[in-house]
């Protein structure tokens, strides 16, 4: 009878493991709501801390002065009629200047002023040589140059000087 009793009863051992797998899972998974809810706050923090640092840099642009221009205002275009003449190296070596003047319309756009500066231009393409002008740096150097004359002959008043066609022949 004592084998038959053995034989019906679970080892005690099989039951101490249950009992604490068990144990093992319900640990798990209030470890996991612990982990989902702890996760979830910090996002909802970060959320909510970026949204106020994104809303914080809307403002601070949109409160920015936007700095004006050296065009902005009452600003008039005078177109300079063509400067045709020759260059200083050789007879053979012409250029044609097509250029206007950026000024103030308070200042008014004189004629005589744009003649003096036609005629300035005119004097200064005469003692260039052809190789003085080629390429961009050339070009860069030479609206450089016309754009200081222009500057010391209007007095300030004219803006820039811009070139809008260069033919060299």
């Amino acid at each position: 009878m004592a084998e038959q009793n053995a034989l019906a009863l679970p080892p005690p051992e099989a039951g101490a493991k249950n009992g604490k797998g068990g144990k093992w899972i319900l640990t798990l998974l209030i470890l996991t709501a612990i982990s989902v809810a702890t996760g979830g706050g910090f996002g909802l923090v970060v959320a909510s801390s970026v949204e106020r640092t994104v809303e914080a840099r809307v403002k601070a642009e949109a409160q920015k002065e936007v700095p004006a221009t050296p065009y902005s205002g009452d600003i008039v275009l005078k177109a300079l009629e063509p400067v045709v003449t020759n260059l200083a190296s050789s007879e053979d070596a012409w250029v044609r200047l097509e250029s206007a003047l950026v000024m103030n319309s308070a200042d008014g756009a004189s004629d005589v002023l744009a003649g003096e500066i036609r005629q300035d231009i005119l004097a200064y393409l005469r003692t260039v040589s052809l190789a003085q002008i080629q390429g961009p740096s050339g070009l860069l150097h030479l609206r450089e140059d016309l754009n200081e004359r222009v500057q010391i002959r209007s007095k300030g008043a004219v803006k820039e000087l811009v070139i809008q066609a260069l033919i060299a022949q």
